[in-house]
């Protein structure tokens, strides 16, 4: 049996580097480490785990450039990109500890009656690969904050930089309430089987299914984000070039491999030949290529499965009517060259499912009422967003989503929840309510 996972570069398929898959017996034996630690874990202070934790990311700065060339190198996004992932996770540590300390003291609710978030127990963190260090640590750092102690998981596309991260950390850490474990479904469902009190996940709705399944047993605490196929809705009283922006920007970053990505773009019928038009004009300026290419906007897709399903979307959309703007339909494996299509329809895979690729998608609608409810006609519920003017607030409230965006992204300022609806989230982090989340309340009357 081969027990060594190997990291190949999606653009060029060449090896960068090793590292061993974590054995059922081997994950056992980690938990039990984790349980151990734990004991005396969450007696440290609240603020002394914050100062640790601070301290642990910080230290990491000289790595930065390494570790963001790592990321390029092993998941495609261009290097500077790369560099803002790691810097975000350097220098936004302190930021998350302090707010999730804050979220964690005791509260009274009356002269006799307070609430406690105690420590949990063992969190099992499983992280994507698509922004694999900046994922990972919002998981972990409320995790560690809380008391609790970390297995952590990452993807089997980006396994070389997790363990950097990890091994970084840990010369700063207390012994065992950090530990990386590697492998593909098998070795995180052996996880999720494994003693574990809570289980935050990022990834699939398909995989957060099969958590939740294999959970049930132990009733075990769960954080899941499951992806989305957000909407965008541009009215008739759009400033039309911020959208057509906005939809050129939000369907290519990370090569569309992003969760709230623009996956739909419905368009009012009175402003959509302006709309489309500058999209095309927008989207000429974007090229495909490897993440050390200068001139490239766009990396690989991170694997050959990923590439033949936005490929077989986008063939789909063609062979049921819609219209190919721009690219083309003999795409070359790992990169889907910027591609504009018009004319979709809710039978086409492009608007019923998540499609993870450099795809704008486009409809045209007649009235407000049939954008509102097409962009509400799915299983997800991530994030949506509506460009317009007079009215716009209206949509807004109207729309299906855990995060919904005005002439802009989706996410809130400061400290917010970052939060799916429908089938999109179970559970969710930041803010002091998700932050609590990572904890065991207490109800003490005195």
């Amino acid at each position: 049996m081969n027990n060594i996972l190997k990291s190949i570069n999606p653009s060029s398929g060449e090896l960068i580097g090793e590292v061993k898959i974590t054995s059922q017996d081997e994950i056992n034996e980690k938990v039990v480490n984790a349980r151990t630690a734990f004991n005396q874990w969450k007696l440290v202070p609240l603020n002394e785990r914050v100062d640790i934790i601070t301290r642990a990311f910080e230290a990491l700065a000289p790595m930065q450039r390494g570790l963001a060339k790592l990321i390029s190198m092993e998941m495609g996004k261009s290097g500077g990109r790369s560099v803002a992932e790691v810097s975000s996770v350097i220098h936004n540590a302190e930021y998350i500890s302090s707010n999730v300390a804050l979220s964690l003291r005791p509260t009274n609710i009356s002269a006799h009656t307070e609430i406690q978030y105690l420590p949990l127990g063992v969190a099992a963190v499983i992280a994507p690969w698509n922004y694999p260090l900046a994922m990972a640590a919002n998981l972990i750092i409320p995790s560690l904050v809380a008391g609790n102690t970390v297995i952590f998981k990452p993807s089997e596309e980006t396994p070389v930089v997790a363990d950097k991260m990890v091994a970084a950390l840990n010369e700063h850490l207390p012994e065992n309430i950090l530990q990386i474990v590697h492998g593909s479904k098998d070795v995180g469902q052996m996880v999720v089987e494994s003693d574990v009190n809570i289980i935050a996940f990022t990834g699939s709705q398909k995989a957060g299914k099969d958590i939740m399944k294999r959970a049930s047993s132990g009733l075990k605490r769960l954080m899941m984000e499951l992806g989305g196929n957000d909407p965008l809705i541009v009215m008739g009283n759009a400033n039309i070039d911020a959208a057509a922006r906005f939809a050129v920007g939000s369907s290519f970053e990370n090569s569309g491999q992003m969760c709230i990505s623009t996956e739909r773009v419905y368009v009012d019928g009175k402003v959509a030949d302006i709309f489309e038009a500058r999209v095309k004009a927008l989207v000429a300026n974007y090229k495909a290529g490897p993440w050390d290419d200068r001139e490239a906007s766009i990396g690989p897709l991170i694997n050959d499965n990923q590439f033949q399903k936005v490929n077989h979307h986008i063939s789909d959309a063609i062979d049921k009517g819609a219209k190919l703007l721009v690219g083309n339909l003999a795409q070359k494996s790992p990169y889907i060259e910027p591609t504009v299509i018009s004319g979709i329809t809710p039978d086409m895979l492009l608007e019923n499912e998540e499609t993870f690729g450099p795809v704008v998608a486009i409809a045209r609608y007649e009235n407000i009422e049939e954008a509102i409810s097409r962009a509400n006609d799915s299983e997800y519920g991530l994030g949506a967003v509506v460009f317009g003017a007079q009215g716009a607030l209206d949509v807004a409230n109207q729309l299906e989503a855990g995060m919904v965006g005005i002439n802009q992204s989706v996410g809130g300022e400061g400290d917010s929840p970052w939060v799916g609806a429908k089938q999109s989230g179970f559970g969710y982090r930041g803010s002091p309510d998700g932050h609590r989340q990572f904890t065991q309340v207490k109800v003490l009357n005195k």
